[in-house]
């Protein structure tokens, strides 16, 4: 069996020969030296023996990240431009009804960048928002993806995104996230949910035409960065004004014949019973404690055998054990999820400092079970 096809069958509950294994290099890549980098991440993990799911990103050669995205988004009267300084930049979203502004500042002891300033900061901003989703325009692109696709054939699965630019998620998680943050959202809610509401109704219009527009390429999964997680949102936020939208892409890939899967990477426990009732098709990166707060086997219990599942290997145990602990760890998550839908993967981000046996054992033990 070839990796693409095998990755599709664990997903879909057909027969494959092993269950796949699809790390998410995330961090680890971005660690690596040049020269290992330049030779190409699916290069790696064929090398490997694992399955290349590519996660949202034309695969690497170096470490610049390109979203997949199938539509390209232009506005008929609004820009945003990017103001960048040595240590800060910000980003601008220009609109006849005002301004809003992201500010990012940089650490140079995490060597990143990070939001320290949401655009929308009081009420008026919500309508600058929606006025800027409201003048998106949303056109087809699948060349690239297709040039990628037609590349890697059966080799890989390349997975796009089905959610709209820039934030990549659903309209409310965007919210939380980026655009407001999640206590000044909490309080805009009690204070004026018409206003927040009328925003995220033209947020949704944008999502289900990037989602409209992605269905009708030839992707046959697609995903969006979630980072679902009680740590941000409650159960009845995420019932309310998530799961709807969710549901909403679901209709319409599987309209299509496509597949959706959630990028979940954070405490889902009070949230699992939720989505076991959604139309969700693969939840990816479920973190067992600490990162998260379940482990795979005790979703799998609560979750209908339709939605498969991505993830188990936790970080911080995949970065920490020794060879004979993560041994017997694999086995174990091996032998408890054996027969359902499931790919093995390093939940959510790789550590810098995995080696490279650590790789290559997990591949022997995936290749080797019930032999």
């Amino acid at each position: 069996m070839k990796s693409k096809q095998r990755i599709l069958s664990a997903l879909r509950g057909k027969e494959v020969d092993r269950i796949p294994w699809s790390p998410n290099l995330a961090y680890w890549w971005e660690a690596q030296n040049d020269e290992f980098t330049a030779g190409g991440e699916i290069e790696f993990l064929k090398s490997i023996g694992a399955d290349p799911l590519i996660r949202g990103h034309y695969p690497y050669y170096g470490k610049e990240w390109r979203d997949i995205i199938l539509y390209r988004t232009e506005y008929k009267s609004c820009s945003i431009k990017e103001i960048k300084g040595s240590s800060s930049k910000t980003i601008v979203y220009d609109t006849p009804k005002g301004n809003i502004s992201a500010v990012y500042r940089y650490s140079p002891s995490g060597n990143t960048w990070y939001l320290a300033e949401h655009p929308v900061k009081e009420e008026k901003d919500f309508k600058i928002l929606a006025y800027l989703f409201e003048d998106m325009v949303i056109r087809p692109y699948y060349e690239l993806y297709d040039e990628a696709a037609k590349k890697w054939g059966d080799d890989a699965l390349l997975v796009p995104i089905v959610a709209p630019s820039p934030n990549l998620k659903t309209s409310f998680q965007s919210l939380l996230e980026y655009w407001v943050g999640t206590e000044e959202l909490v309080y805009a809610l009690a204070d004026y949910p018409e206003i927040v509401e009328e925003a995220l109704e033209s947020m949704k219009k944008v999502s289900l035409k990037t989602a409209e527009i992605s269905a009708q390429s030839d992707a046959e999964a697609f995903i969006s960065w979630e980072d679902t997680s009680t740590t941000n949102i409650s159960p009845d936020l995420y019932e309310r004004y998530i799961l709807p939208e969710i549901n909403d892409w679901c209709r319409i890939l599987h309209n299509y014949g496509k597949l959706y899967i959630q990028h979940a990477c954070g405490h889902l426990k009070a949230l699992i019973p939720l989505m076991a009732k959604s139309d969700i098709d693969c939840i990816e990166s479920i973190s067992p404690p600490p990162t998260g707060n379940i482990e795979l086997w005790q979703a799998r219990k609560v979750l209908p055998e339709r939605i498969a599942l991505i993830g188990g290997i936790e970080p911080t145990v995949f970065l920490e054990s020794d060879i004979d602990k993560l041994e017997k760890y694999v086995t174990e998550l091996l032998e408890k999820l054996k027969g359902s839908r499931y790919i093995l993967a390093n939940s959510d981000s790789c550590p810098p400092g995995i080696s490279l046996d650590k790789f290559n054992l997990v591949s022997k033990l995936v290749k080797e079970f019930n032999k």
